[in-house]
């Protein structure tokens, strides 16, 4: 029984990495982007999960024990804007001596960073269940981030109305993808409730 809750914790946490997503943050690049993935986006993605569990065991660890309430909620974001860009500045800039691109896989990885660690906080008793919770938040970005780009390809090729091409096709698909996602994770909640 403990691998099934395992199995759904990790399949939820990609799921309600959409969430976000449809709440805006992260859109702008997958709208914007008009680039295959490449290795950086792949390296941005491993950026996104190490912040995470950095950012968690700060939280649920040092800070959590010195401050409790909402305050913690307050200066979330800073720090995970913070975290995220130290580790991009510091993999891309000095140990793969490129020049960061404004073009990302995530237009706002900040935000998607704080939204994962809100609720890896929230829902992470140990380390175990930190580490499966960010898998699947990072897999959940670089899987709707995948399917969104493949549309794009798709309907560069294929022949489809004036009025539906570029972006109201795209944002068309992330709602319907959201609503996928978010009937997904509303069960598998459920299920990690009960058991």
């Amino acid at each position: 029984m403990e691998g099934i809750t395992v199995l759904i914790l990790l399949i939820y946490s990609g799921f309600t990495m959409n969430l976000v997503l449809q709440c805006g943050l992260g859109i702008k690049g997958v709208v914007e982007s008009k680039g295959s993935m490449d290795l950086s986006a792949l390296i941005k993605s491993g950026i996104i999960f190490a912040s995470i569990i950095l950012l968690w065991f700060f939280f649920a660890h040092i800070l959590f024990s010195l401050i409790q309430g909402i305050f913690i909620y307050i200066i979330l974001f800073p720090l995970s804007a913070a975290c995220y860009s130290g580790l991009e500045y510091l993999i891309f800039k000095f140990i793969m001596k490129k020049e960061i691109k404004d073009e990302s896989i995530i237009s706002f990885p900040a935000g998607v960073t704080a939204a994962s660690v809100f609720i890896c906080i929230n829902l992470a008793n140990g380390f175990l269940e930190a580490v499966i919770l960010s898998f699947g938040f990072t897999a959940g970005i670089f899987l709707v981030n995948t399917i969104i780009r493949e549309i794009r390809y798709r309907a560069a090729l294929e022949a489809v109305p004036v009025f539906l091409r570029g972006k109201p096709l795209i944002l068309i698909a992330m709602g319907l993808l959201s609503l996928v996602f978010t009937t997904g994770s509303l069960l598998l909640f459920r299920m990690i409730s009960v058991g």
